[in-house]
């Protein structure tokens, strides 16, 4: 029988040998996107560190990786900001080639001695001097590395909004399929029921045995976004209900009248609820389920300046967005905004009469930044954003600007 690799290694294993062995093993690498401009700021912190100014306070002098951990969270404890962490990647360039195929278990040290900041996976060279030897066992175990390897964000507080925020222009939505009738007439439809649907003339729903059944997604009233300082319509959000799949394509079949006189009958196509995030009912629009796309976001600042508004607050009727709420931008693809820019959120200073004063005087108090938001959808004129962290509740109309 032919010896494995394993049958081939000592029994006799140093943490450190094994250690070094984890770090050279060939892992396939992830798709997440590195910036031409990324790389550049992580060369030139690697060549010449981090000002200590650009430390957070409370920075630790080592920090080991734990599972659900993020380049983000990551960066905030050893930068003051931790949309910068390029500049986190470049203190431990040497060690780690992609800054996404960091793991549980990696142990990250700061060294301050030169009087600039550098991270290492090691302590120094002797680092592993100390540690016992122990016997191992020979034994296999397969994982696949990418699994456990750091986001740079969490990714399931956006996820769910990638299916349901919809910007569509005026006659969108009313050119959509609808919603025409309801099994056993019922006026509320909710999952695991049945209703019957029609596309408009030229666009009817067909199924295709072929392929995979027909996903659609199921919307009503697109109210319109309105830029809070021009006052034009950027779009028009639709109002995300629920999902249904389709069961039979629409069709017709010949039947003879009352009077004995051949006619057409439109049948309606039929569709399954199959998710339901409010109860449906006859005339809500049905759009196709665009395909499934993993993306990472990997928060960065806009290199341009940018001055932009908070238009409204995804599914809410509160006046306040709290942190982790989704939130509408009056700015989208068309002036430069793409997935993964951070923005500083700004709240509007007062304005109040200065009664210290001989004579009263109007007075407005500066801006103050209240938080962080990342962009991670856009559209031609809006863009929808996560909250990331905030000192207080964010309103439509807040200010928002370069991180830095």
């Amino acid at each position: 029988m032919a010896k494995t690799l394993f049958d081939t290694v000592s029994n006799k294993l140093t943490w450190t040998a094994l250690a070094c062995s984890l770090l050279a093993v060939p892992v396939l690498s992830q798709n997440f996107p590195i910036t031409e401009q990324q790389r550049t700021t992580a060369t030139q912190v690697a060549q010449s560190g981090v000002a200590l100014s650009e430390l957070s306070p409370n920075a630790p002098q080592s920090y080991t990786v734990k599972s659900g951990d993020t380049l983000w969270a990551i960066s905030g404890l050893f930068l003051k900001n931790p949309w910068r962490w390029p500049e986190l990647w470049g203190m431990n360039l040497s060690d780690i080639k992609n800054p996404h195929l960091i793991y549980p278990g990696q142990i990250l040290f700061l060294d301050t001695s030169s009087g600039r900041a550098r991270l290492s996976l090691r302590a120094g060279t002797d680092a592993g001097a100390d540690l016992p030897t122990v016997r191992l066992s020979p034994r296999t175990r397969m994982e696949n590395l990418n699994v456990s390897a750091l986001p740079t964000l969490k990714s399931h507080l956006i996820e769910p909004f990638l299916a349901e925020p919809m910007i569509v222009d005026e006659l969108g939505l009313s050119a959509a399929a609808r919603i025409v009738a309801a099994q056993d007439s019922r006026v509320l439809l909710t999952r695991g029921d049945r209703a019957y649907a029609r596309g408009n003339a030229g666009f009817e729903l067909q199924d295709d045995p072929a392929k995979q059944q027909k996903a659609f997604r199921v919307f009503r009233n697109a109210s319109p976004l309105k830029d809070p300082v021009s006052g034009e319509v950027l779009g028009y959000e639709a109002q995300y209900v629920g999902k249904a799949l389709l069961a039979r394509s629409e069709t017709t079949q010949s039947s003879v009248d009352a009077d004995g006189k051949a006619q057409t009958d439109i049948v309606p196509a039929t569709i399954d609820i199959v998710v339901a995030k409010e109860e449906m009912r006859v005339g809500d629009r049905l759009l196709p389920e665009p395909p499934l796309q993993l993306q990472s976001y990997v928060p960065h600042a806009p290199t341009d300046p940018v001055e932009a508004r908070i238009v409204s607050i995804y599914g809410s009727a509160v006046v306040n967005a709290a942190q982790n709420q989704v939130v509408s931008i009056n700015r989208g693809s068309r002036d430069g905004i793409e997935s993964g820019h951070v923005l500083a959120i700004m709240t509007d200073g007062a304005r109040l009469l200065d009664k210290t004063d001989t004579k009263p005087t109007q007075l407005k108090l500066p801006d103050e930044r209240n938080g962080l938001l990342m962009v991670f959808r856009t559209f031609e004129k809006v863009s929808y954003a996560l909250v990331l962290d905030i000192t207080h509740g964010v309103k439509v109309g807040d200010r928002l600007i370069n991180p830095r």
